[in-house]
């Protein structure tokens, strides 16, 4: 991947700072006891076939402000060890998490990648107390290995073109007994480049959690130009407090949201309430006889929102589709006719993805 290079040492510092600082807060803001967690659940090291010692996974995501990530390395693909030989599948995880400080924001879990081919395909399990237990001939065994642990365990990127060659998400008769069995938990929607609808359906079907991960292999500002304002994709998971504990309930619960680029995915409920909690339209007024309602709308948010706005008024000075910046306030003018004490202001969030071809559609209400 070619690494695109800045005209001047300024600039670069200007990013570089920029970005240390966002990282220092949260992506999304929650209102009420409840937060949202920010989680990469897939991530490779030279422990299977990374290119990275665990050490700069740990860095890499205590830069970028994540709050946890899980350590998950292929238990039978092990191209390095010959080099790296270890018969302790937990050693990645064992050297992360020790470089955890005591009370830092950032907490890694310990995970596996079960690796197969189609079906079931490579398989995740996250909250794993041994790794070496889930190392079976077969993978049903790991996978029950994992689920007798109590791990959340789920599939990974279903539309592998490798897998799946016109890299479209389906399920297999193995798959189906997984569910039925409720030995499968969750499927990735969002994998490292791709985004499949096809996996989206199959989790609102199934009732599967919809999960968003890097699959990171190489460095994350290589794949991803965190520098440039970039970020990897990521899991969002609705927790009632930032305990291990707390998040994997949540997780198996389904409470949770994938930022991918500009998207944002998940179901209709944990949307509705991500965007309610991170758009705000406030201190609407009039000047003077003129009945155009001023109103501020901010964006608390590390994502942009693409709005398309689907009521009876028109605005002032804007189309009804329009951009709201990641961290910004616009000043929006609605020509209500005359002076309204409160307006309801539907918008169809176009970015806001709630299954394949439909998004979120949102009313907010002006006072």
């Amino acid at each position: 991947m070619k690494f695109n290079s800045f005209s001047t040492s300024s600039t670069l510092l200007l990013f570089f700072l920029g970005f240390l600082v966002q990282g220092q807060q949260p992506f999304f803001t929650a209102e009420s006891e409840h937060q949202w967690l920010s989680t990469d659940l897939h991530i490779h090291t030279v422990f299977s076939d990374g290119a990275v010692w665990p050490s700069i996974r740990v860095e890499e995501a205590r830069r970028e402000g994540l709050d946890l990530i899980a350590m998950t390395e292929h238990l039978e693909y092990q191209p390095h060890a010959k080099d790296i030989p270890h018969p302790d599948r937990n050693r990645s995880y064992t050297i992360a998490n020790g470089m955890i400080r005591e009370g830092e924001k950032l907490q890694v879990i310990n995970g596996s990648e079960i690796t197969r081919e189609m079906p079931p395909g490579h398989i995740n399990a996250v909250f794993v107390k041994d790794a070496n237990a889930l190392l079976h001939k077969d993978s049903l065994s790991g996978i029950q290995a994992a689920n007798k642990q109590k791990a959340f365990v789920f599939w990974n990127h279903p539309n592998w073109d490798a897998h799946r060659k016109d890299g479209i998400a389906r399920l297999e008769p193995f798959h189906n007994y997984l569910i039925q069995e409720k030995l499968l938990h969750g499927i990735e929607v969002v994998n490292e480049t791709t985004f499949s609808e096809e996996a989206l359906q199959i989790a609102l079907e199934n009732g599967l959690t919809i999960l968003g991960t890097s699959d990171i292999h190489g460095l994350t500002d290589w794949a991803h130009h965190i520098a440039q304002g970039g970020h990897r994709p990521m899991t969002f998971v609705y927790v009632e407090n930032k305990s291990q504990e707390a998040l994997k309930k949540a997780l198996f619960e389904g409470a949770t949201v994938v930022w991918f680029e500009d998207l944002l995915i998940g179901k209709k409920i944990h949307l509705e309430k991500l965007v309610a909690q991170n758009l705000t339209f406030v201190s609407p007024q009039y000047r003077g006889e003129k009945t155009i309602m001023e109103v501020e709308v901010t964006n608390k948010s590390a994502a942009p929102f693409h709005l398309e706005y689907t009521g009876a008024l028109s605005f002032h000075q804007r189309a009804s589709a329009f951009i709201i910046p990641a961290n910004s306030m616009i000043t929006l003018l609605v020509k209500t006719q005359q002076k309204k004490t409160t307006v309801e202001l539907p918008f169809r969030i176009l970015n806001a993805i709630t299954g394949p071809k439909k998004v979120l559609e949102h009313t907010f209400i002006v006072r």
